[in-house]
């Protein structure tokens, strides 16, 4: 085996796969544009198409489009060639991906895909090619240099394939508005499903399971409600809504100062000034707001903040979930 530096190897895949990277964004042409507003205006679904590397790039755009409001799917030319193309519907566009734009098995079924529907669009590198004029749209992008010393895996070609793919479906999202909500009914499970789906009232201890004690309860009854309901804070109220908020941290002041637990009221050492979230809102954005204020604990509340609908997040039911 010849002697190599594996990281001298690597670090010159990542500089030439960068350059390539870098120089797409001189090759983004007007008809990118057209392009997207072709695909905005498609009735039916997006189609992906692809043999070999390209195959496979073309299956993570489809999946990325999917994901983000475009919807498409990927369908194998082979496939197509036996049956598959019955997927395919007049409403429906077709974006083939071919680096040399001479691809047999595609070339082979070009015909059957017009008759399919009129709006083909290709990305090549060969403007001139077969499948480049078959595209009602043809974009043409092209990598200096392959990352591959032998200049014969693709490797630049399907880099910079895979980041125009994501430069698209990341246009058509903002060209629709699409929004956290709707990212979130697409992508229900997993880490990611619970960040976008999972709400506030979903993991908060409210209403009467809620710690709460009245401002005038004195500082030793108010640790008694702390210590049974178990989650090193209460909510402090005037009966009519929560006016504070006392926390491990406001207890170890006390202690420092050495506050006399029965005649203390609760009002006197509570944090008046404390944060607090709506219901309805996503707990990802209460861990937001807890790590921004270096706090472990939200007053949680309705838009009428009474004292009958209100209750307390805390940092570790967030980590329980698996929120962070």
């Amino acid at each position: 085996m010849k002697d190599k530096n594996f990281i001298t190897s690597a670090l010159r895949v990542i500089e030439i796969e960068s350059k390539a990277v870098m120089s797409l964004s001189n090759q983004i042409q007007p008809d990118f544009e057209s392009l997207c507003t072709k695909i905005l205006n498609t009735k039916g679904k997006l189609i992906l198409m692809g043999i070999g590397k390209s195959g496979h790039i073309s299956q993570k755009i489809s999946a990325t489009l999917s994901s983000t409001g475009t919807s498409s799917f990927f369908i194998h030319p082979t496939e197509a060639a036996h049956g598959d193309l019955g997927m395919i519907s007049k409403k429906d566009a077709i974006l083939i991906l071919s680096n040399s734009g001479e691809t047999k098995e595609i070339i082979e079924i070009l015909p059957a895909l017009k008759r399919s529907t009129a709006n083909i669009f290709t990305l090549t590198n060969n403007n001139q090619s077969t499948i480049a004029k078959a595209g009602k749209i043809n974009l043409v992008i092209n990598a200096d240099e392959e990352a591959c010393p032998l200049d014969l895996a693709p490797t630049s070609s399907t880099t910079i394939a895979l980041v125009f793919g994501d430069a698209l479906a990341i246009a058509l999202l903002e060209a629709r508005g699409f929004s956290k909500d709707d990212f979130a009914r697409s992508h229900p499970a997993g880490q990611l499903g619970k960040k976008l789906t999972t709400r506030v009232q979903d993991l908060a201890v409210m209403n009467e399971k809620a710690p709460i004690v009245n401002q005038a309860t004195s500082l030793k009854d108010a640790l008694m409600e702390v210590t049974e309901k178990k989650l090193g804070v209460t909510l402090v109220s005037n009966d009519k809504t929560v006016v504070g908020i006392f926390t491990d941290g406001d207890l170890r002041r006390c202690l420092n100062n050495e506050v006399d637990l029965n005649k203390t009221a609760i009002k006197d050492v509570m944090t008046a000034n404390f944060k607090s979230i709506k219901s309805n809102a996503l707990a990802i954005d209460a861990a937001e707001i807890m790590e921004k204020n270096k706090i472990f604990s939200l007053v949680v509340n309705s838009s009428t903040n009474k004292r009958d609908n209100i209750g307390i997040i805390t940092m570790h039911q967030l980590l329980e979930a698996g929120i962070i």
